[in-house]
């Protein structure tokens, strides 16, 4: 009886796992969808008038939740702010908050955390950290000047990053825009073949 119950326990587990996982994909296949949108609509989208034209959807890596990663969050109170170089003369400043340490591939990994110091303008971005990053298929499969990822400040420390939502600066779509160049230290030497990839080279 003792052998049943645990067998159960185990299945009920184990199906609760994959609902999670199911539910998991569902968010990141309308986020990816919703990035269409955006592209794909004349209010909203960063296109060039010709791309705009021709545009019919992004390119993602298929979904994979190998990249969704459960890293531990060291704080680093004491960062002096300092002025993230972008592709323009534009100098916006940013102090870091933080380390995100991982593991993938069963090889161990960081990315600094940052935060920008000015204030923004719609609410509910308090909380919003930048993971601007380079990995090996920056320019090899996605945008050679890196992607970035979204993340919000956890209460503890242990910060989900999931790079099936990660998404290219503006200036891989349009000259015009000026994007932070990701520093070299969030150059991450392993594939991580999720999120967008690079536009009009597939």
């Amino acid at each position: 009886m003792k052998y049943l119950f645990t067998s159960i326990i185990l299945l009920i587990s184990f199906f609760s796992l994959a609902q999670t996982n199911e539910e998991i994909i569902q968010e990141i296949e309308t986020y990816h969808a919703s990035e269409n949108e955006k592209f794909s609509t004349a209010e909203t989208t960063i296109l060039t008038e010709k791309d705009f034209k021709d545009f019919e959807q992004l390119a993602f890596y298929p979904v994979d939740l190998k990249y969704r990663v459960e890293a531990k969050l060291i704080r680093t109170p004491n960062e002096e702010p300092f002025l993230m170089p972008t592709t323009t003369e534009r100098l916006p400043e940013y102090v870091k908050y933080g380390e995100a340490h991982f593991t993938l591939e069963g090889k161990n990994f960081k990315l600094n955390l940052y935060k920008s110091t000015e204030p923004y303008e719609e609410s509910g971005y308090e909380n919003y950290l930048f993971l601007p990053f380079t990995d090996l298929t920056s320019g090899d499969g996605s945008y050679g000047g890196g992607r970035f990822l979204d993340a919000r400040i956890p209460e503890g420390d242990t910060i989900v990053l999931d790079f099936n939502k990660a998404y290219n600066p503006y200036c891989a779509y349009n000259s015009r825009y000026s994007c932070p160049i990701p520093p070299k230290e969030n150059d991450l030497l392993v594939r991580i073949e999720a999120g967008v990839k690079n536009f009009g080279k597939h």
